[in-house]
């Protein structure tokens, strides 16, 4: 089967017994699916619908498509860009500005990683931070320690020692 790929790595339009073929193909593949993303586009034309309302009925119940090509009218046969919609048992996102949430969602990701890191190496209690150098969590994250370079995969050798209290000043 010809590949669907045009220039500057978009989709190009493919014959009808293309279209057929490929359909029957993932339609097969669904059935098996948890999850489906779909990014196809076209430049300058409406996105393809590739998955068409019987292929999605054919998936599994509870399944999720997250259609990508909605601000160009979507992926997804009946579909409804700028939405979260249902179609039978197949929950579909369809988000027309994908980035519009994604700076604030990863700030708040990031955000809570420290404050799990740092919960980690903070004796509560005593109000200081203590570094167990065994944790695996610490060791994956610390590149030097007194002046050397730990981290193996900076040439160090990550030294065993006891759990370090740092007094307030320090550090």
């Amino acid at each position: 089967m010809e590949e669907g790929e045009g220039s500057g790595g978009y989709a190009k339009e493919l014959t009808p017994e293309q279209q057929r073929m490929q359909q029957e193909l993932v339609a097969e593949h669904l059935k098996k699916v948890d999850i489906v993303i779909t990014t196809a586009l076209i430049p300058g034309r409406p996105a393809p619908k590739l998955l068409t309302e019987d292929m999605v009925a054919g998936m599994k119940p509870g399944s999720v498509i997250v259609d990508l090509a909605a601000p160009r009218g979507g992926n997804v046969e009946g579909g409804e860009p700028g939405s979260a919609y249902h179609l039978g048992e197949v929950t579909v996102l369809s988000p027309t500005n994908i980035l519009d949430g994604l700076g604030g969602e990863a700030s708040n990701l990031y955000a809570r990683n420290l404050v799990n890191f740092l919960t980690l190496i903070t004796d509560k209690e005593e109000k200081r931070l203590v570094v167990d150098w065994d944790d695996e969590i610490v060791q994956g994250v610390a590149l030097t320690r007194e002046g050397h370079i730990i981290h193996e995969r900076f040439g160090g050798t990550p030294p065993a020692a006891e759990p370090q209290i740092v007094e307030e000043g320090e550090g």
